[in-house]
């Protein structure tokens, strides 16, 4: 999981789960996600990068350089 990247469906922000799609298992799966610096904001449709992984469906999501 750490290292993938995904698309912001559900804004991350400071006290905020938000939600982000990863492609993983040959499919689009949603997981809850956080921002892996408390200040930091992620709108929807923003391109992320896992830095961290709760299992089931937990991320720590920093912004992505595309």
């Amino acid at each position: 999981m750490v290292g993938k990247q995904g698309r912001v469906t559900g804004r991350i922000g400071p006290g905020l789960v938000g939600e982000v799609m990863i492609p993983i298992r040959g499919g689009v799966e949603a997981f809850y996600a956080h921002p892996s610096i408390p200040e930091e904001e992620f709108p929807t449709g923003s391109i992320v990068v896992v830095v961290e992984y709760f299992p089931p469906r937990t991320v720590y999501v920093a912004a992505a350089l595309v």
